[in-house]
């Protein structure tokens, strides 16, 4: 009886459901953008598939408001499941510096052009980042909003029925010619001398992408040469056109009435490369020039992320002296006979002291996918076997030398 008196048209079956994907989006009345706005809806908002016309959909809010929008700023609920996995496994990752935007920037769900974004991101905003990887500049493939309408059988009529004649058998094949062994090689030779004369295959175009972690706890991909490591200039001038991938305060160092930074960067240089970094370098404050010094370098480092800061013992004076603790870091690297070791620092002011190496298991990485939960990577996956005399000898004579 109550839906024998509902009053005005019918309302659109549903085709579909989605969400919001950028913080505000307005339905429009018609596909045209001049179109009148209907109503806003916000990110995470669900609303009812009614109508698709190519990239555009119609839509119903929550309040019963219907209008058209482009299909790429909706969300499926298999992405909006891959976004929540990526925010609880982004929460446990250690950040590897701030970075900030040199203009508006989108951020999407997925390390692709295509991908939905759900959050803009304004000039000079601030971000921490996570980590980043390279992949093919290609589109990923993602479940559609709308399911497809099944396909119609085809109904095949038994034959008798038709009355008609069916047709004349097919005749035998001809033999082959009596010189096809020759004509088989002149083929051969001529496929050769066209794939001698085809030019190379070009390089596979790839983008770099930073995950990266807004301050309300939001996290996305962004294209990594859209951000700025936020180093201050007096420090960043050093880099001589390497790239920042991470850096970290390691305290401070007095000057007067001031307190300047000790600094720790990670950098690689240009081109692709399987690996995070392949130079560490840490900055003092030289309190008597008034300008930042190198305390320690390392070069041709085969090195992966993340860089983690951390208490380190060290033993600093000579015998059988008990370690005491520093502050320190660690970083991950691969050595020349393939092993993984996770090589440890003392900060001691203006010093830096190599402490020893243990074992490193990276983590896995983020997959952007299925992300997965977040894993433990501060606390050592292996216990390092204890050394030998041999390789305490080695290891004290580097720490002497401050671990160049």
């Amino acid at each position: 009886m109550l839906a024998g008196c509902r009053s005005g048209p019918p309302r659109a079956p549903v085709r579909g459901e989605a969400y919001v994907g950028p913080a505000t989006l307005n339905l429009r009345s018609d596909i045209p953008i001049q179109s009148p706005t209907v109503t806003t809806v916000k990110h995470g908002d669900r609303v009812d598939i009614l109508e698709q016309h190519r990239t555009w959909v119609r839509v119903r809010a929550e309040n019963g408001k219907e209008g058209w929008i482009e299909q790429r700023q909706l969300l499926g609920l298999d992405d909006m499941k891959a976004l929540k996995a990526l925010a609880e496994r982004a929460a446990s990752l250690p950040a590897q510096g701030q970075a900030t935007t040199d203009a508006n920037l989108r951020v999407h769900i997925q390390p692709a052009q295509n991908a939905p974004s759900f959050l803009m991101l304004k000039e000079n905003d601030k971000v921490d980042v996570l980590t980043h990887l390279r992949r093919p500049r290609s589109d990923l493939p993602r479940k559609p909003l709308v399911p497809r309408p099944a396909r119609k059988m085809k109904v095949t009529r038994k034959e008798g029925k038709t009355g008609k004649i069916p047709p004349p058998p097919m005749p035998a094949a001809p033999p082959p010619p009596s010189n096809w062994i020759d004509l088989s090689k002149q083929g051969t030779d001529e496929e050769e001398a066209d794939t001698e004369s085809q030019p190379p295959a070009q390089p596979v175009r790839t983008d770099d992408w930073s995950l990266v972690r807004a301050p309300d706890g939001e996290t996305g991909w962004v294209v990594t040469n859209r951000l700025r490591m936020a180093i201050p200039d007096e420090v960043g001038q050093y880099a001589e056109g390497h790239t920042i991938v991470s850096y970290f305060s390691l305290g401070k160092l007095p000057d007067g009435d001031q307190q300047k930074d000790t600094w720790l960067w990670t950098t690689v240089g240009n081109g692709v490369h399987p690996y995070d970094f392949d130079s560490i370098r840490v900055f003092v404050w030289s309190a008597k020039r008034h300008r930042y010094e190198t305390a320690h370098v390392e070069r041709n480092l085969i090195g992966y992320s993340p860089v983690l800061l951390q208490p380190v013992h060290y033993s600093s004076g000579r015998g059988k002296s008990e370690p005491q603790e520093y502050p320190g870091f660690s970083v991950c690297v691969q050595t020349k006979d393939g092993q993984m070791v996770r090589r440890q620092y003392a900060v001691m002011q203006n010093l830096v002291r190599f402490a020893g190496e243990e074992p490193c298991v990276l983590p896995a990485p983020v997959d952007f996918a299925n992300p997965g939960p977040p894993p433990s990577v501060a606390a050592p996956v292996a216990q390092a076997p204890k050394p030998g005399l041999w390789q305490r000898l080695k290891n004290r004579l580097r720490s002497l030398r401050g671990g160049s």
